[in-house]
């Protein structure tokens, strides 16, 4: 028979974060113009945040880490055209960005580090030290 412990806490934080998403999606972005496309990988000590900015500066973006949460907020201007050019068309948002990813637990918030090339920005997101798998030796003693 298996032993299960009921952690009601736990289960209260899980559904606190589904809750979170579900309106992080239909909330509208009042206080921004667009939002930026980002990705969030399990890679196993870590997590990899992949966010698709295109066409600023590393010196536009910026980056807050906590606990648990990375938040990134940056502008992206338009290119200004000349008075004989007319757009036909402009699908690309311009504007301040604000985006705030929460995260499934706890991470080492003072080791993140972000690399940003080609309009792409790779965060590597280190998890809490207490939550990483931790192989253990064991030792074995014979019995008397």
């Amino acid at each position: 028979m298996i032993v299960r412990y009921w952690q009601p806490f736990q289960e209260i934080e899980t559904i606190k974060q589904q809750l979170d998403t579900i309106f992080e999606d239909l909330t509208p972005a009042t206080t921004t113009d667009w939002i930026p496309a980002v990705d969030l990988v399990d890679a196993g000590d870590n997590y990899v945040l992949e966010v698709v900015l295109p066409g600023l500066n590393a010196d536009d973006i910026n980056i807050e880490a906590s606990r648990k949460s990375i938040t990134l907020t940056g502008e992206r201007n338009a290119v200004e055209m000349g008075e004989d050019h007319q757009a036909l068309r402009r699908e690309r948002r311009y504007g301040r960005f604000h985006r705030t990813v929460n995260l499934p637990v706890a991470i080492d918030h003072e080791q993140v580090s972000a690399d940003y090339t080609n309009g792409i920005l790779p965060l590597n997101v280190p998890k809490a030290a207490e939550l990483r798998n931790q192989v253990v030796k064991v030792n074995v003693t014979p019995a008397a």
